[in-house]
Parts: C-alpha cells; structure tokens; sequence
C-alpha cells in the first residue's frame, strides 16, 4: 500500500464544540480508563508506533482514541458502520485531540470502505478493530503491512466469531486480542449496556409502549440476555429464539418463553435479532408477521434481518420518521423497518452508557498494552486477557462506585490451599 494518508474526512469541523462537551461528559462517567490514561501519559508505552481504530465513533470511542494518543500513540480513528458516527464527536477529535477521523454518519459503503482503507494507509503497528473488518482487508488486500503489525484487539462477538474461523483455518497472520471475552468486557457491556441501549434505540425510533407487547428476542448470548431483561422489565411478553440447547434451557429457567422463529413470527409485535448470524429473522418470517409488526437488528453487521431479500416483496416504502420506515409488502401486510436493518442501539441510539463502556475500553487499552509487552511471544493465535487484569478493572470500578468488598482473612485462604482439611 502506497497510499498516504489525508488529514480526515467528517462532515463538518463546525460541530467540534458540541462534540467536545459531550466527550468531557462522558469522560466524567469513566474511572478505570481516567487512571489508565494517567497512567499511560506519565509511562508513553506506545511512543513512536501507529495505531489504527476501527470502532464506533462515540463520545466514548473518543475517550479510548485520546488515552492511547495520551499514551504516545499516533492514532488515526475510521468507523466501524456507516451508520453509527457521531459527527459532533467526529469534528471534536480532529479539532481539540488533533487525532484524523475518516467518518460520516450516513455515509455510504463505498465511502466507508475508502475511509477503512485510510487507517490502514497509516500502516498500523497496532490495531484496534470493532467487527474485523481492518483484520479481514488486510489478510485479503493489504498483506504487505502484516510484517509491520505487532497484534490487534477486537471488541464484539461478531469480530471474535470470525477470528476464530481465521484461527480454525489458519489463516490469521499475528496475534489477535477477543476483549469481548473478558469478563468486565461482555458480563457488563454487552448485557447491561446493549439491554439499555437497545431499548433506547426501538424507543426513539418509534415511541411505541413495550408494555403488552409481544416482543421476540433472537439469541440468548450476553447481549440477548440484556435486552429480554430489560423489555420484560418494561412489561413487554417476552419470547427468545435459540439454536443452542444450554441458552435456550437457560432462557427456559429464566422464565423466558423459548420456540423456533417460525413460530414466534406469528405471534410477535416487536423482533430483535442480537446473534451475530445472518438470517435470523428471514424473508419468510417476515412474510408470517402481523400486519404492522416491528424488525430491528442489535448484531454488529445489517444481515441479521433480510431487509435486502425482503426488497422482493416490497410495494412501497414510506419513511415514517428517523430510523423508522413502512415497508409496504405484496401480500397487504406493512412492515416497519427500524435503523434500515442496522446497529439499532447506535444508529437510533448513541451506543452504551459511558459507564459500562469505561470496563470495555479499559480491557481495549490494557490489551493493546498486552500485546505491546508481549511482542514476539506469541504465536498467530486468538488470545484472552489474564484474569489478574479483568479483576483488577473490577477492583477499580467498585472503588469508583464507593462499594467495597470482602477480604479472606489468612486462615480462610489457608484453608482454600489446603487439600487435607475436610468434615
């Protein structure tokens, strides 16, 4: 790749002082990534290499980008859906934290795709992914900056399911990071954050009463879990959709109904499929739904509801406000399509809290730090962060949140190390 790289593309420098309130407020709302920064600005443990992100252009997406830059790293930010910038963020990095950002909200793939190759112009030493779309170009286009490359970290279980299909196919050539799989990563992020987040998107696309309506969850992972908690707690009947025998026994004894989509399309007001799968919910189910009824998509890529098989049926389509259009189909039947099939959280929402976004990026800046401290140990493999980490992000969080904890006196770990002691 010979490219060089642009100053940046956004829509409009004019925003920056709205951007940058709304990245001090979050920041307020971030504990555990304020000490690693503090940390990182005194150490500069990634001076003189560049780092490329391609995440979510979100007020808390910043705080990370301007902890690595605090950090010593030359970072250069794109999106990681078209859909999902926050453009007010966007002009604030570039203006106030002189950090390039190639994002527009609404732009199109093409020029998604043209603002993912300028990252990567930046010939990356590090690499800070959201999906693997930087990890997946350069294996399939960009090879010539693998020998450059020290390790990428990735932040949702989209991403981690394609790692692993690299990894099982032996094809992924340095060594990556699953943040998602830490545990103050995806016991809080993903459940917490995209429960709330979630429900705010379907909420201000629509402003439709959950209560006594049937809503139907597709996926029983972390993130599934969050959003059938939080629509039940809004009073909505909540049924849940599962491939996987444990989650859905799981979502049994949480006192979830639990039946195939092709029965729960006939009887839903309200669809979320969260899975990081394509088809979940499918033409044919959409084509069994109520008249009326309402499709929405929380998975990291717009295949999870077939809006683009469904193009086939369609008669008219009326956009009714943001976020929110009737599809119109052959069969008399309207459909409402939420977010055009995308991150319904982030395009009709603005992401997770800053709070539970603090643990995310946390695990993000450590991981970085991981791979930097262990370059040239380890193999082109998936890893995890050690737990040590996770547990002392957790430590910080509580003491941020004034909550304190047992300690085990002597005697008690004594007897935890202990084989011999007994009844």
């Amino acid at each position: 790749m010979t490219m060089t790289l642009k100053k940046y593309s956004i829509k409009d420098i004019n925003l920056a002082q709205q951007g940058k309130n709304n990245i001090e407020w979050a920041m307020k709302d971030m504990p555990v990534l304020e000490q690693i920064k503090e940390r990182f600005r005194r150490e500069k443990p990634f001076a003189g290499l560049r780092l490329s992100a391609c995440v979510h252009v979100t007020k808390e997406t910043a705080a990370l980008c301007i902890a690595m830059k605090e950090g010593g790293a030359d970072a250069v930010l794109a999106a990681s859906n078209p859909l999902s910038t926050q453009d007010d963020v966007a002009a604030a990095l570039v203006k106030y934290y002189d950090i390039p950002v190639f994002a527009i909200a609404g732009e199109s793939k093409e020029t998604y795709n043209e603002h993912v190759k300028e990252v990567l112009s930046h010939r990356p030493h590090l690499i800070i992914d959201d999906g693997c779309d930087l990890v997946a170009q350069i294996h399939q286009k960009y090879t010539d900056l693998i020998p450059n490359i020290i390790g990428s970290t990735e932040e949702t279980t989209t991403g981690i399911i394609r790692l692993e299909a690299m990894v099982k196919q032996k094809s992924l050539r340095f060594p990556t990071l699953g943040v998602n799989t830490s545990l103050t990563k995806h016991l809080y992020d993903n459940r917490y954050g995209t429960g709330q987040s979630t429900m705010d998107g379907i909420i201000r696309a629509t402003n439709i009463l959950i209560a006594g309506k049937t809503f139907v969850v597709g996926g029983y992972g972390w993130c599934g879990r969050g959003v059938a908690m939080r629509a039940r707690g809004m009073g909505a009947n909540v049924i849940v959709t599962e491939v996987e025998p444990l989650k859905a026994l799981e979502a049994v004894m949480d006192g979830f109904r639990v039946m195939p989509m092709n029965d729960a399309c006939k009887i839903g007001d309200i669809f979320l499929s969260v899975t990081g799968d394509k088809n979940v919910v499918d033409v044919h189910h959409m084509l069994e739904m109520k008249d009326g009824a309402f499709v929405a998509n929380a998975g990291h890529f717009d295949v999870e509801v077939n809006v683009n098989g469904l193009r086939e049926y369609l008669v008219e389509e009326k956009n009714i406000r943001p976020n929110l259009d009737a599809w119109k189909l052959k069969n008399g039947k309207t459909i409402h399509v939420l977010a055009q099939g995308r991150l319904v959280n982030l395009v009709a929402a603005e992401g997770h809290p800053a709070s539970v976004m603090d643990m995310s990026f946390a695990n993000q800046a450590l991981g970085i730090e991981f791979l930097l401290k262990n370059k040239g140990k380890l193999e082109n493999k998936l890893y995890n962060l050690p737990y040590e980490v996770d547990a002392e992000i957790a430590r910080i969080k509580l003491e941020s949140l004034g909550v304190k904890i047992d300690e085990l006196t002597d005697e008690q770990q004594e007897y935890l190390n202990s084989w011999t002691s007994g009844t």
